[in-house]
């Protein structure tokens, strides 16, 4: 769902970007700090886990006596919400931005992060594109398939309520000059 900027080639691996590529050639850095304690795995050690477990789950027998409260969801305002779907791309379009998910990959724009969405529809097929452009000159298209061609114009309508409610695209429409009556 993103571009790629620059260079497709891989990063060089070698003894010009790091020494000890070559074996012998400097001695092998372990991946722990040195004042790292080595673990032990000996009976003292099970006996001190243990006893160290035992102390953790009689402290969350006492917090379960105390009823948690549980965090209040955000309330959704009472606005236009866009939402198309298909087997495996989403749109989604409310007061909190938008939101395009495509299989298992997903991403999320709020309003002061889209500069921009145009949408369009296929010639022949059952194709819609929402593309979400940012203005860091970034665009991001899903395509959705809808059931019937009939469904562009709604999806369309509701989309464009959507924008209007939520989205300002920064450009303040011009006073009218006043016109002096002399």
């Amino acid at each position: 769902m993103e571009q790629r900027i620059g260079s497709s080639s891989q990063p060089l691996e070698g003894a010009g970007i790091d020494p000890a590529f070559i074996p012998g050639l400097i001695s092998p850095v372990s991946g722990e700090p040195e004042d790292a304690k080595p673990e032990d795995t000996g009976p003292e050690a099970v006996k001190q886990e243990a006893a160290s477990e035992e102390k953790s789950a009689e402290e969350p027998r006492e917090k379960a006596e105390e009823p948690e409260e549980e965090p209040e969801k955000e309330s959704a305002p009472d606005g236009p919400v866009f939402e198309a779907s298909d087997r495996r791309a989403r749109i989604v379009a409310d007061h909190s931005g938008v939101r395009l998910s495509l299989d298992d990959q997903e991403c999320e724009f709020r309003w002061d992060e889209v500069g921009a969405v145009e949408t369009e529809t296929a010639r022949f097929g059952k194709r819609f594109t929402v593309t979400v452009h940012t203005p860091d000159r970034r665009w991001y298209p899903i395509e959705v398939e809808a059931d019937s061609r009939a469904r562009f114009s709604e999806w369309e309508a509701q989309l464009d309520e959507v924008l209007d409610a939520y989205f300002e695209d920064g450009e303040e429409e011009p006073a009218a000059p006043e016109k002096d009556d002399d």
